[in-house]
């Protein structure tokens, strides 16, 4: 993803410190400059106010155990114009071999968003077996 922004940087946000590791290893044997890596928390990304363009949650937010803390904290990151883009297993496709528990439906994902103050922009379908939706800020 860094070589998609190379007069950008990538924040790569992780709360299990042995992933943001990996990250680095391969920072170093890539050459990679502009990745920073970043201890989050369970309620907290931990990056400031109004900072980033865009947030990509890969088959993730099915597993924060705070999620309303989370998105919130997401957003507060957010710049005014920036987007969050959640890919998740289509929950309500039964033929994605994957355990329902890892998965998350567009209404859900929708119904959590929204209370959460986001609308979706989009949703991609670029993807054989996820959800690629965009939201922004509902503001």
């Amino acid at each position: 993803m860094a070589k998609l922004v190379p007069e950008g940087l990538v924040y790569a946000v992780d709360i299990q410190s042995e992933m943001l590791m990996q990250i680095e290893k391969a920072k170093e044997s890539r050459k990679i400059k502009n990745v920073e890596t970043i201890i989050g928390r369970e309620k907290s990304i931990q990056l400031s106010k109004n900072s980033v363009n865009k947030i990509l949650m890969v088959d993730v937010y099915h597993e924060f155990c705070y999620p309303k803390e989370m998105i919130l904290s997401i957003k507060n990151a957010l710049k005014q114009d920036g987007e969050l883009f959640l890919i998740e297993y289509r929950g309500e496709d039964p033929e994605v071999p994957i355990k329902k528990i890892h998965k998350m439906s567009e209404k859900q994902a929708l119904k959590e968003m929204e209370v959460a103050g986001f609308k979706l922009k989009e949703n991609i379908s670029n993807l054989p077996w996820q959800h690629c939706m965009v939201f922004i800020k509902n503001e």
